[in-house]
């Protein structure tokens, strides 16, 4: 399967562009956001789970990292809230499962072999301080060239942005358009390598945003 796999294009998707398609678990649907690769992918997906629901026992053959956009997601490492941002290196294991219900971004398969660090951040209680770019931010992770952060756009706000090694934007509260697209609050979009964006926030955003990680070219996983 392959669903918004050409990286040298500028992908956005708004919130109410999702279209929802079931998992092989019962109560878990997926939006997916860019995939390649079948039911093992590097894939980019909101996930939504229903009350009650859950993924079996799987480990992270190529790394896991997601948000928590809406209720409490839990395994055995803990009960994560809304804005909880969680890595799982390659090689760690778990059962996801949620009690009330809860929504994740999720990124699958795209964790550098190196990249070993297990950990969550409550993004709700991050510092953020101002930047160069005139906005505020939290840096949440950094290894090699990949650079992750939690951004906040002040009202009347506009920059433009380089995206030199690619980027990925998802916006979680407030109005945010990325060269004159509006993402909507939960929308997402992927900017190439060598890009450069203006982005623009009538009321202020806050936003995660995850950039350099798109150098090397994706790779459909290994199933063997």
């Amino acid at each position: 399967m392959r669903v918004n796999a050409d990286f040298t294009k500028t992908v956005t998707i708004p919130a109410s562009a999702r279209e929802w398609v079931a998992s092989p678990a019962a109560g878990v649907e997926r939006a997916m956001l860019d995939r390649i690769g079948g039911e093992v992918a590097r894939a980019t997906t909101i996930v939504r789970f229903a009350p009650d629901s859950y993924f079996d026992s799987h480990t992270h053959t190529g790394g896991e990292e997601f948000i928590v956009l809406k209720g409490v997601f839990s395994d055995q490492y803990g009960d994560f809230p809304e804005g909880s941002y969680v890595r799982n290196p390659i090689g760690t294991a778990h059962k996801p499962h949620t009690e009330d219900g809860c929504e994740i971004f999720v990124k699958l398969w795209q964790f550098d072999s190196a990249d070993d660090r297990q950990f969550s951040v409550d993004m709700n209680a991050a510092k953020l301080v101002a930047t160069e770019e005139g906005d505020r931010a939290a840096i949440l992770h950094q290894f090699g060239d990949e650079h992750v952060s939690l951004r906040e756009a002040r009202a009347g706000s506009s920059a433009k942005v380089p995206f030199s090694g690619g980027g990925e934007i998802l916006l979680l509260q407030g109005d945010l358009t990325v060269d004159g697209q509006d993402l909507e609050e939960g929308g997402w979009t992927r900017l190439p390598v060598g890009s450069t964006a203006r982005l623009e926030s009538a009321a202020g955003a806050r936003y995660w945003r995850k950039t350099g990680h798109l150098l090397q070219p994706p790779a459909e996983p290994s199933t063997t």
